[in-house]
């Protein structure tokens, strides 16, 4: 199974979205700063997450939910689902 997700960092307003095999996992490498471009703005919690099949189709939701930027169609998704 693979998962898209999106994390929110608290303390900097910021959100990240990505996908992966193991969220819980990943989410534990993003707070131990394992993560570059997440790495500044630690903490992080995962707000959102949808399961898929294959990592082909969580890499095309990442990609959906990343073209929302930020706009009404991202706030709604995080807030009916998170």
């Amino acid at each position: 199974m693979f998962s898209t997700y999106v994390l929110y960092s608290e303390k900097f307003d910021r959100y990240y979205i990505g996908s992966t095999s193991d969220y819980e996992k990943r989410l534990k490498r993003h707070n131990a700063g394992h993560t570059k471009s997440t790495k500044p703005f630690r903490p992080w919690v995962m707000v959102y997450r949808e399961d898929f099949e294959t990592r082909t189709e969580a890499l095309k939701r990442e990609n959906q939910i990343k073209r929302y930027k930020r706009g009404l169609a991202f706030y709604k998704l995080i807030q009916i689902h998170g």
